[in-house]
C-alpha cells in the first residue's frame, strides 16, 4: 500500500505551524521553569515522610532568611516514592551590594539543620551555583546548539544538495522549537540534561532524515525523469516502516525512564520522550516534502 504523503504535505505543515505557533508563544508568556545552571543560586532539596503541600513548604521556611520569601518550590514526583515527598528549593542570595552569592559551610549546616526541622524531613542535597558561573554556561549552551545546527547544515548541503541542507535544518528547528515548547507548557526543569536532550534529539532527528534524503537520491538516479514529487512519495513508503519501528523502541525505552525517573534525568527524558515522536514526525513528512519546489533533479 502506498501512501500519498506528498499530496497531503500541506496538511503537515499547517499541523506543524500550529504547533510551532502555541510552543512560541508558551516560551514568549509563560517562559521556563529555568534549571539552577542558567540562573545561579543555591539549591536545596529535602525529603520528608509528612503530608506537605507545595504552600506549606513555603509557609514554613519563609521567614528562615529574607532571600527565602522569594523561594521557588518544586514538587519532585517519582514513581515508587509515594509513602515520602521531595521538594526542590531554590533560592537567590544577595550580598551587600545587591549581587548573587554563596552560603558559606557555616550558615549551609545552619540552613540545612533548621529547613530539617521545620519540614520533618532530611536535606539530601545543597547545591549552589554562582553568578558568574551560570552565566558562562549559558554562553556555552547556546554556542553548542548554535554550532550543532550549523555542522549539519554543512555536511548535509556538501553529502546532498545545498536546498537539502536547509530542509534538513528547517526540520530540526521545528523539532527543537515544540519540544521547547512543551518544556514551558508542562512546566519541566530546563537544565543542562534538558539542553543535551535537545542536542541528542538534533543528531536522532537528522539520522532520521539522512535516511529518508539517502533513498531520494537513489530513486531520483534509478528513475531519472521522474517527477520529483513522486521520487519523494516512493521515497518516504520505501523506509517509513523501518523509521517508525526503529523509533518504537527508542520511544518506550525513554518513556519508561521518564516515568520512573527524577530530578534531571526526568528532564533529559522528557525532551527525548517528546523529541522522539516530533523527530520522526518531520523526518517524514516535514524535511523531503518541503524541498521538492527548490529540487527539480537529482
Amino acid at each position: 500500500m502506498k501512501l500519498d504523503f506528498v499530496g497531503k504535505r500541506y496538511y503537515f505543515i499547517a499541523l506543524s505551524a500550529v504547533l510551532i505557533v502555541i510552543s512560541i508563544i508558551s516560551i514568549f508568556t509563560k517562559g521556563f521553569n529555568v534549571g539552577l545552571e542558567f540562573i545561579g543560586g543555591s539549591e536545596v532539596v529535602v525529603k520528608t515522610s509528612q503530608d506537605l503541600k507545595i504552600a506549606d513548604v513555603r509557609a514554613k521556611i519563609s521567614d528562615l532568611a529574607p532571600e527565602f520569601n522569594n523561594a521557588r518550590v518544586l514538587e519532585v514526583k517519582a514513581l515508587g516514592q509515594e509513602e515520602e515527598k521531595t521538594f526542590s528549593i531554590v533560592v537567590a542570595p544577595k550580598d551587600e551590594k545587591g549581587n548573587l552569592r554563596t552560603y558559606n559551610a557555616d550558615e549551609k549546616a545552619k540552613l540545612s539543620e533548621e529547613i530539617e526541622e521545620r519540614l520533618g524531613g532530611k536535606v539530601v542535597s545543597f547545591t549552589e551555583v554562582s553568578g558568574d558561573a551560570a552565566n558562562e554556561i549559558k554562553n556555552l549552551t547556546w554556542k553548542a546548539v548554535v554550532f550543532t545546527l550549523l555542522g549539519i547544515l554543512i555536511y548535509v548541503a556538501l553529502r546532498f544538495k545545498f536546498a537539502f541542507g536547509v530542509g534538513a535544518i528547517l526540520a530540526l528547528i521545528h523539532d527543537v522549537v515544540i519540544t521547547l515548547g512543551f518544556y514551558s507548557i508542562f512546566g519541566i526543569e530546563m537544565n543542562i540534561a534538558a539542553i543535551a536532550a535537545v542536542l541528542t534529539l538534533v543528531g536522532y532527528s537528522v539520522n532520521d532524515t539522512i535516511i529518508v534524503f539517502d533513498r531520494i537520491r537513489e530513486f531520483g538516479r534509478k528513475f531519472k525523469g521522474r517527477d520529483m514529487a513522486s521520487v519523494v512519495n516512493d521515497s518516504i513508503n520505501s523506509v517509513i516502516f523501518r523509521t517508525i519501528n526503529t523509533s518504537l523502541t527508542t520511544f518506550f525505552v525513554i518513556l519508561m525512564l521518564l516515568l520512573l525517573s527524577t530530578g534531571s534525568i526526568k528532564s533529559f527524558a522528557f525532551g527525548m520522550t517528546i523529541g522522539v515522536v516530533v523527530g520522526t514526525y518531520s523526518s517524514i513528512f516535514i524535511a523531503s516534502p518541503v524541498v521538492i519546489k527548490w529540487v527539480k533533479s537529482l
